[in-house]
């Protein structure tokens, strides 16, 4: 399998976003399409070129001669985030003119039986996984008894025998943490997201090595699932705690959200009297007040990057030819209005170690 730090070829993603436009009119631009300014077919090609972008001339074949079809099997309880990933494939399958078959399941949990066995007669050549249901046993020995290749997104860790397009979870994480602590920061909440996720338990791991680095400081940890009711829960049991914590990170934006709404409901000012931070930069971090302080996890990117991956090992003329790698993308710190150096900072020696750990 591929290695994190492996160089991957620039995608039609990649001069889509550098150049400034959408995936159709970089494959209209490489397909001579007419209907293109002459102004945005040179940022285009300009892209093209700063990327060193070859088009799959084989694929461009193939898909004139016959479109793939595509499974995308989905259940995820943050709609932000199944919106994002939905677009994402929806995007790049318009411009390699794949056909997309989806099937769905609810709350996180894999479709039924007989939806799944509906998209395998469906005729479906290989299948995009969201997040949850990479990790769900059901799901891939489903895919594995059929021999579908497989694409899987924002998995925490990598399957092996998989296509798999992620950020790196924990870096993320340590990175988020490390910005609370240089605020000033020592008594931090963290919201653990669902436990059934690799990813909830990589971004633990990356907040308590950030946090067991600086001495005196602390991580309190609450339950959540990755889901609005579930932040309010856990954000209550944080905001119980004493003495009182003047951070939260929640490990997603539904998460955070419902953080910032219990912290007002109790009449604590964000971020003046409490910072709170989530994961995504989802929709919700810039609808709610104040605007989140967030990691941006690149969803539509990651998504459109996993289909194009996946048609690409389909098309390859070698068995199994990138089936199995692994692409990490960059993430990214978005600061906003909802983080400040805590008002006040408790010197008192604490009863607890550096780094140390409490459950609510």
């Amino acid at each position: 399998m591929n290695r994190p730090d492996r160089p991957r070829g620039a995608t039609i993603v990649d001069v889509a976003l550098r150049a400034g436009v959408s995936r159709m009119t970089v494959s209209r631009v490489i397909n001579d399409g007419a209907s293109v300014r002459e102004t945005t077919r040179e940022a285009v090609q300009a892209a093209i070129r700063e990327l060193n972008y070859a088009p799959n001339l084989a694929a461009r074949s193939l898909v004139t001669a016959g479109e793939l079809r595509i499974g995308v099997i989905y259940s995820n309880p943050s709609a932000a985030f199944m919106s994002d990933f939905l677009i994402g494939v929806f995007e790049e399958a318009t411009s390699a003119g794949a056909r997309l078959i989806l099937a769905r399941g609810e709350s996180g949990h894999p479709p039924a039986p007989r939806d799944l066995e509906k998209l395998l007669a469906a005729g479906v050549q290989g299948v995009v996984l969201a997040p949850p249901l990479g990790e769900s046993a059901v799901v891939r020995d489903m895919l594995r008894a059929a021999n579908l290749p497989v694409a899987v997104v924002a998995s925490g860790r990598p399957p092996v025998d998989a296509i798999s397009v992620r950020i790196d979870d924990r870096r993320a994480s340590q990175t988020m943490a490390q910005h609370l602590l240089d605020l000033g920061h020592r008594r931090i909440g963290f919201i653990v997201g669902n436990p059934d996720q690799t990813a909830s338990a990589e971004r633990l791991e990356g907040a308590r090595a950030a946090v067991a680095a600086v001495e005196g400081a602390e991580l309190v940890l609450a339950q959540g699932a990755f889901t609005y009711g579930s932040g309010l829960l856990a954000a209550e049991r944080l905001l119980d705690v004493e003495p009182a914590l003047t951070a939260i990170f929640a490990s997603n934006d539904d998460m955070a959200a419902a953080a910032v709404s219990v912290a007002h409901r109790r009449h604590l000012d964000v971020p003046r009297d409490l910072t709170v931070v989530g994961f995504d930069d989802a929709t919700v971090a810039t609808t709610l007040w104040p605007p989140l302080t967030t990691v941006r996890q690149p969803v539509r990117q990651m998504a459109a990057v996993a289909l194009d991956r996946l048609m690409r090992a389909l098309r390859s003329p070698e068995p199994d030819n990138g089936a199995t790698a692994d692409y990490v993308l960059d993430h990214a710190l978005i600061e906003r209005d909802s983080t400040a150096p805590p008002r006040r900072v408790d010197t008192a020696p604490s009863a607890m170690t550096s780094g140390a750990r409490s459950d609510v």
